[in-house]
């Protein structure tokens, strides 16, 4: 290494998760996994993560209480 050319720092990983809804990235995620009639820990599937806003509107429509 020469003096002109100090060491570059790498890039901080980026910290949290993305939505697997709407792509952002955030803390914290949340999925519904067992509820009553609704049980996705038994059936094989792509398991998905929701930021707060999404997990409350796809919440909703999955207890149909969005209107149409």
């Amino acid at each position: 290494m020469s003096a002109s050319n100090p060491p570059t720092e790498p890039e901080p990983e980026p910290r949290g998760r993305t939505c697997d809804f709407c792509g952002d990235l955030v803390l914290a995620v949340r999925r519904v996994a067992l509820d009553h009639e609704y049980d996705r820990l038994q059936k094989a599937h792509r398991e998905l993560y929701a930021c707060s806003a999404c997990f409350e509107t796809k919440e909703r429509q999955r207890l149909g209480l969005n209107r149409r």
